[in-house]
């Protein structure tokens, strides 16, 4: 007996995965995937883990794939960046279970440095995008993106965005479900997985061949679907912006993409001969646009609808009635969060990267900063972080000051424990190998704390709550060759100040782990 109940995105794309028979499930905590992780290891009978970073999470992933079983890689859009040498290749070589990669955009960078939308990534790669637009197609298409990729031999993108991962409907499930993991005969032979140019070359024609039959599909699949209502104007649209559509123009025709690549271009031709006006409604870029209008589709898009932020049914309506001429209906409806006091994000009263930022900017240093809690170091009351570009990144921004000819003892690396994990060593060891100066302190807080308290490689725990190999930072440092390594309470701020003054002076590479642990974790 089937049961209707309130999902989240997240925890439905869990749920799908599941009932679509995936096995092995793998990646790295970023807002607004991470909950798809912590609630697919709730079900019995599947493997789950927090890789180091979401390049090994779809490197192992695709293991999995090859060793036979259904597997699912998740990850923040920026993520897919990091996954990206191994995600383009993966396309040419294929897979063998079902392998599907969530690919969460943030529109609004509500927490996030950039608004990239990687729908284009699938164009690029020749991948299938698919993407739902509410938890009940979030559990479906879950399903169908196994299909697809088995059917195809291909990696498949789920792309969601910050609303439908995070906002609830209504689901049917079986509570007595239980999947089968189906298992095939690992088979790799080396012309589909070695990819030197001798394979490749073959493997390339065989992609395009491969996206030839994905167009045809693309015209036929319930994926994409038409509600033909009014003969006057018709919307294309797709993810949570399809809701928003319905909610202001309930009696308009709309044509809702599931699969975004490819686009299923002679439907939309149906469909667009069949209104006198045709609008796109796409959240950031004007992706599905560009393509139709390549075909010589005649439409309107970005030039009514805004490219910057995500969509709501107010700027919708609004932008709709100046493109027309119209009065806005609701005036107030673009000022209506200014009348909000503001409420600007700030470390916790008792985190333990307070006594950190306080001696650093005390101390008036260059701060070279990095992805998590730890970047609101740069807001008052403390001010004392000067970059943040990507995972990673703090120790080779300081360690290129220096070779610019900035004085190494005036500039200070920041990274937390699961970033260094993530993406830190390779620029530790790079500095090491140079011959840097700089100072980096680690901020170990023993958890990956921004995206939840999710464990981590040096945190002791999996994700399926097992004790870890605890990788000890000081002797993996020790291992790196660096020769100076401290630990100290952040909270001891008079013993840490003493300390960075004598360690910034010092040549050579040099590392002070701040050792607290979060307290959000007690």
């Amino acid at each position: 007996m089937t049961q209707r109940i309130l999902m989240s995105g997240n925890e439905a794309i869990a749920r799908g995965a599941y009932e679509a028979g995936i096995y092995a499930g793998f990646g790295y905590p970023g807002t607004p995937s991470t909950e798809i992780l912590e609630n697919f290891v709730l079900y019995s009978g599947i493997y789950a883990e927090w890789s180091v970073n979401e390049k090994v999470a779809l490197e192992a992933a695709t293991g999995a794939s090859l060793g036979g079983v259904r597997a699912m890689c998740t990850m923040k859009h920026v993520g897919l960046n990091v996954a990206l040498d191994a995600y383009m290749t993966l396309a040419y070589t294929g897979i063998n279970g079902g392998l599907v990669v969530v690919s969460a955009d943030d529109p609004g960078m509500h927490s996030s440095q950039n608004e990239q939308d990687n729908r284009y990534i699938g164009k690029f790669s020749y991948t299938p995008v698919i993407e739902p637009s509410d938890s009940r197609e979030a559990k479906d298409f879950m399903k169908a993106a196994v299909e697809i990729s088995e059917k195809f031999d291909l990696p498949v993108m789920f792309r969601i965005t910050t609303r439908i991962a995070h906002s609830k409907s209504v689901v049917e499930i079986d509570p007595g479900f239980k999947p089968g993991f189906p298992k095939k005969k690992m088979d790799v032979p080396w012309e589909k997985y070695v990819m030197m140019p001798l394979n490749a070359k073959k493997k390339r024609v065989l992609l395009v061949d491969k996206y030839r039959e994905l167009k045809k599909f693309a015209e036929t699949t319930e994926l994409n679907t038409e509600e033909e209502l009014s003969g006057d104007i018709g919307f294309i649209t797709s993810g949570a912006a399809y809701q928003y559509v319905k909610e202001v123009f309930p009696d308009k025709s709309v044509l809702k993409l599931g699969l975004l690549n490819p686009i299923p271009i002679q439907k939309i031709k149906s469909f667009a001969a069949k209104v006198k006006e045709l609008y796109v409604v796409e959240e950031l870029e004007p992706y599905i646009e560009d393509i139709l209008k390549a075909e010589g589709i005649k439409l309107e898009g970005k030039s009514v609808f805004p490219l910057i932020d995500e969509l709501t049914p107010d700027i919708i309506r609004d932008s709709f009635d100046k493109f027309k001429g119209a009065q806005i209906r609701n005036p107030q409806s673009a000022s209506r969060n200014q009348s909000v006091p503001s409420r600007p994000p700030s470390l916790c009263v008792d985190c333990g990267h307070r006594g950190v930022f306080k001696v650093l900017s005390e101390m008036g240093l260059v701060v070279a900063g990095d992805i998590g809690c730890y970047t609101l170091g740069a807001l008052p009351p403390f001010s004392a972080l000067h970059t943040c570009i990507d995972m990673g990144s703090a120790i080779n921004h300081a360690y290129g000051i220096e070779k610019a000819g900035e004085p190494p003892d005036k500039v200070v690396a920041v990274i937390g424990d699961s970033t260094f994990m993530h993406s830190g060593i390779t620029g530790m060891a790079n500095m090491v190998y140079n011959g840097g100066n700089i100072l980096t302190i680690i901020l170990d807080n023993r958890t990956t704390a921004m995206t939840g308290r999710q464990p981590h490689a040096a945190a002791g725990k999996t994700l399926m709550g097992k004790a870890a190999n605890n990788i000890d930072l000081e002797k993996l440092l020790e291992g790196l060759g660096v020769p100076l390594v401290a630990v100290i309470d952040p909270f001891e701020t008079k013993k840490l100040k003493e300390l960075v003054s004598v360690y910034l002076v010092k040549k050579g590479v040099k590392v002070i782990i701040a050792r607290r642990e979060c307290a959000l974790l007690k």
